[in-house]
């Protein structure tokens, strides 16, 4: 039987997509991740699989150097992206509209869109990527309806006292790709728990950004500083605390 190269392709992405695992609860370290440089910018490869509500999920880091060029413009056919600036500025153009973020700067970046970022600071500039499709079929008029793209600045947001230290919310809102998606950061202010150890439906990652927290997960306790971050799978019980009296911060976000 003869296969002409496109469905050979074609072939080849099905059966990679069929062998992807399903991402397991844990902990992920920024230490262990692989630097692969590439040119102006280096790249590290975090997790790919699949999850409760994902068929397709996959994470990574990318540092642009300074004067690096922007990304390539394209456009996601299936595919709904989050990124978040780890350190330095970014600039972010989408369908023609372009912010700058900061650290801790977040967009939310519906499929269909055309997008580019670009390092226009004095430092290098990093951030995390995490792409990811629903088993669900897409709604993109839900998530254009939602508030379509965000692109969010930390300093932006107002900052909300607790008992424990304080939030940020971001937003909480349906997209093309979930029924829910959530994202706040926290500030734990002392050596103390968030809350009682739960599980949800939803998928959750934590993304440390400075500090050290223990998070038990299922019965087994991981630890983590900035730069690593937890996965929690759906119903998973986990619950996490700051291990030292300095603050801890930390980016909590689920989906379903």
């Amino acid at each position: 039987m003869k296969y002409t190269l496109i469905t050979l392709f074609c072939l080849m992405t099905l059966s990679a997509f069929a062998q992807l695992k399903p991402i397991e609860s844990g902990v992920f370290k920024w230490d262990d991740f692989k630097v692969i440089p590439n040119n102006d910018r280096v790249s590290r490869p975090i997790l790919e699989g699949v999850s409760t509500h994902l068929d397709y999920l996959e994470m990574h880091a990318t540092t642009q150097n300074v004067g690096a060029k922007p990304s390539t413009a394209h456009a996601n056919e299936d595919i709904e992206e989050i990124i978040i600036v780890k350190e330095g500025t970014m600039k972010v153009t989408i369908d023609g509209e372009s912010s700058i973020l900061g650290a801790n700067g977040v967009v939310s970046l519906m499929p269909l869109q055309m997008h580019s970022l670009e390092n226009v600071g004095t430092t290098p500039l990093t951030y995390y990527i995490i792409r990811y499709r629903s088993k669900k079929k897409m709604d993109v008029s839900r998530g254009v309806a939602s508030g379509n793209s965000l692109m969010v600045n930390a300093d932006s947001l107002p900052y909300r006292s607790t008992s424990v230290g304080g939030v940020r919310s971001y937003f909480d809102r349906e997209t093309a790709m979930c029924e829910r998606l959530e994202m706040h950061v926290t500030t734990l202010d002392r050596k103390v728990a968030s809350h009682e150890p739960h599980a949800h439906d939803e998928t959750e990652i934590i993304l440390m950004i400075s500090g050290e927290t223990a998070q038990m997960i299922d019965g087994q306790e991981y630890t983590a500083k900035a730069g690593d971050f937890y996965f929690m799978e759906s119903q998973s019980v986990h619950g996490i605390r700051n291990i030292n009296d300095e603050p801890t911060t930390y980016f909590a976000f689920k989906w379903k």
